[in-house]
C-alpha cells in the first residue's frame, strides 16, 4: 500500500480531456474576476465585519481584514502558479496529488468538500432568511420557515439552489453571465452602502485604534470551547480584543475570502488559463480587499465598537440604526440578498468540480465524472451536489458550523502553499506562466500565516474537524485507496514487473509465457 503515490501531471492533463468526462474551455479574464468578487461580497461584507469588530478587534477590524487579504493573496499565488502549470479542474486536491500523494491529496480534497458543502448550505440558508426579510420590508409578512410535522423547513433554501443548479446544468458559461449581472448590481449597493457610511463617519469612534484586551469573564465549558485554539494551548485566559482580538477578528473575517480558491477550480473550463487565471484572481481580490477595508472603515467610523457589541447579531444594519438611519436597512437587506445569490452558484459550481476531479481519480466512484455530451457539464453530480445542500440547508442547523469553511479553506491553503516547494524541486522542467516571486521565502510566509489563523479559530471547530478528518479516513481505506484508478496502475505495473521476472510477458489482454 503506496499511500504517497503521486499522479504525475501528464496523467492530470490526459485525464482532463477523457471522452465523456471533460468540460468545456469558455470563461475569460472578466468572468474569472467577476467569479471571485461573486463568492467574496455576499452577506459577509454585511454581517462578519461587525461581528469581528464587536467581539475581537474593535476599530482594527480594517488590519484584521488586512491581515487576511495578505494571507489570502499569497496563498492565491500559490494557487496561481498550480493552476498555469496544471489547468485542470480540482484546485488544491489535484495539486496535492500531482506533489505529496494520494493521501494527503484525498484528505485535502476531503476539506474542500466540507468548506463548499458547509459554505453553500449556510448561505442558502441565510438567502432564505434575508428572503423574507426583504418581503417584510415590503410589507408581506412570510416566514423563512414552515413547520413539516415538528420540522423547520427553510423553503427559500430550496428554491434558490434548485435555481442555479438548474442554470451551472445547462452551461458555465450561462451561468458565468447571470452571476456577472448579480455582481455588478451588488457592487453599485455596497459602493452606496460605503459612500452614505462615511457622512456618518466620527473620528472619536476610532479610538483606541487597537482596544486593550480584556477577559471575557467566563472558565466555564462553554467558554473554553468558545476560546482560540491558540490561548487553549498557551494556557491563556479566555479574552478578547489587543493585538490577538486582531488575528482572531482576522481569522473570522477569513471567511469573505474563500471564494478565490474556489475560482481556481475552475481552470479546466477558463480559456488560456495561463495568462487568464493569474489576471482573473488577483484583478477580483484587488477590488474585494478594497471593498472590505472601506466598509470597515465606515462601519467603525459610524459607531463605537462598544455599540456594536451589545447587540446579539451586530451587523451593518446595527450600524446605521444606531444613528438613526432605518432607511438604509432596505438598501441592506436587497443587497445582502443579491449577495448571497452569486455566492450560492459559484460555491455549487466548485463542489461539483472537486468531486469531479475525484471522481475521476476513482476515490469517489467514477460514475459522478460523467459529464454531458451537449453541454460538457456534470449534469448527475451537479444534481447530487444540489440536492445535497438544499436538504442540509432547508432541514438543518447547518449554520452552527460556519468555522468549518474557514479551516477547511485554510487547510487546503497551507498545503498548496507548500506543495509549491514540492512541485519546483520535482518538476524544474516545467515553465508556468506565473510564479510566485521571491523563491522558497513567500510560499513559507504563507504557510505559516495560513497555519496561525487556524489556531486563532475556536477549540470547538478543532473538535468538528478532528471528527470530520477521521470519517475521511475512513471513507478512503474503505472505498478510496482500493477503487484509485492510481492503485489499479500501480497494481497493473507490479504484475508486469512480477510476470516479466517469472517469464511471462503481458501482450495487450493477454498473458503469454515467453
Amino acid at each position: 500500500m503506496n499511500l504517497l503515490r503521486t499522479k504525475s501531471i501528464e496523467q492530470s492533463m490526459a485525464d482532463a480531456d477523457e471522452p465523456g468526462r471533460k468540460l468545456k474551455r469558455s470563461l475569460s479574464t472578466w468572468d474569472l474576476m467577476i467569479m471571485g468578487v461573486a463568492v467574496a461580497v455576499g452577506a459577509g461584507i454585511f454581517s462578519v465585519g461587525a461581528k469581528a469588530a464587536a467581539n475581537f478587534s474593535g476599530p482594527a477590524v480594517t488590519l484584521s481584514f488586512a491581515v487576511a487579504a495578505v494571507t489570502c493573496a499569497l496563498a492565491i499565488m500559490c494557487y496561481a502558479e498550480f493552476a498555469t502549470a496544471i489547468p485542470v479542474a480540482g484546485s488544491a486536491y489535484v495539486f496535492t496529488y500531482a506533489t505529496m500523494g494520494e493521501l494527503l491529496a484525498w484528505i485535502i480534497g476531503w476539506n474542500l468538500i466540507l468548506e463548499l458543502f458547509t459554505a453553500a448550505a449556510v448561505i442558502a440558508k441565510y438567502w432564505g432568511i434575508y428572503l423574507s426579510k426583504v418581503f417584510a420590508l415590503m410589507g408581506a409578512d412570510i416566514p423563512p420557515a414552515v413547520s413539516l410535522g415538528g420540522v423547520d423547513l427553510y423553503w427559500g433554501a430550496f428554491l434558490i439552489v434548485a435555481v442555479f443548479t438548474v442554470l451551472l446544468v445547462l452551461g458555465t458559461k450561462l451561468s458565468a453571465r447571470v452571476g456577472n449581472i448579480f455582481t455588478l448590481i451588488k457592487i453599485g449597493v455596497v459602493l452606496f452602502v460605503i459612500v452614505v457610511g462615511f457622512t456618518y463617519v466620527k473620528f472619536e469612534n476610532y479610538a483606541p485604534f487597537v482596544p486593550a484586551a480584556e477577559p471575557t469573564g467566563g472558565t466555564g465549558t462553554a467558554d473554553v470551547l468558545k476560546q482560540s485554539f491558540f490561548g487553549f494551548l498557551t494556557g491563556a485566559a479566555p479574552a478578547q480584543y489587543g493585538t490577538l482580538g486582531i488575528f482572531a477578528g482576522a481569522a473570522l473575517v477569513f471567511f469573505a475570502f474563500i471564494g478565490f480558491d474556489v475560482v481556481a477550480t475552475s481552470a479546466e473550463e477558463v480559456k488560456n488559463p495561463q495568462k487568464t487565471l493569474p489576471r482573473g484572481i488577483f484583478g477580483g481580490l484587488a477590488l474585494v480587499t478594497l471593498l472590505y477595508i472601506l466598509v470597515s472603515l465606515a462601519l467603525t467610523g459610524m459607531v463605537s465598537y462598544t455599540q456594536l457589541a451589545e447587540a446579539e447579531n451586530p451587523t451593518l444594519t446595527t450600524a446605521f440604526e444606531a444613528v438613526g438611519d432605518t432607511s438604509a436597512a432596505k438598501v441592506i437587506a436587497f443587497g445582502s440578498l443579491v449577495g448571497l445569490t452569486t455566492v450560492i452558484m459559484v460555491l455549487l459550481m466548485g463542489l461539483s468540480r472537486v468531486v469531479l476531479a475525484m471522481s475521476r481519480d476513482g476515490l469517489l466512484p467514477r460514475a459522478l465524472s460523467r459529464t454531458s455530451e451537449k453541454r460538457s457539464t456534470p449534469v448527475r453530480l451537479q444534481v447530487i451536489c444540489g440536492a445535497g445542500v438544499a436538504l442540509v440547508a432547508g432541514l438543518t442547523n447547518v449554520d452552527l458550523l460556519e468555522e468549518m469553511i474557514n479551516i477547511g479553506t485554510l487547510s487546503a491553503f497551507v498545503v498548496v502553499s507548500l506543495g509549491i516547494l514540492v512541485l519546483r524541486k520535482k518538476r524544474p522542467d516545467l515553465k508556468p506562466a506565473f510564479r510566485v516571486p521571491f523563491g522558497k521565502v513567500l510560499p513559507i510566509v504563507s504557510a505559516v500565516l495560513c497555519l496561525y489563523l487556524m489556531t486563532n479559530l475556536a477549540v470547538e471547530t478543532w473538535i468538528f474537524f478532528a471528527i470530520w478528518l477521521v470519517i475521511g479516513m475512513a471513507i478512503y481505506f474503505a472505498y478510496g485507496q482500493r477503487h484509485s484508478r492510481l492503485n489499479e496502475r500501480f497494481g497493473d505495473a507490479s504484475s508486469a514487473v512480477n510476470g516479466t521476472a517469472s517469464g511471462e510477458v503481458r501482450d495487450g489482454d493477454e498473458l503469454t509465457r515467453v
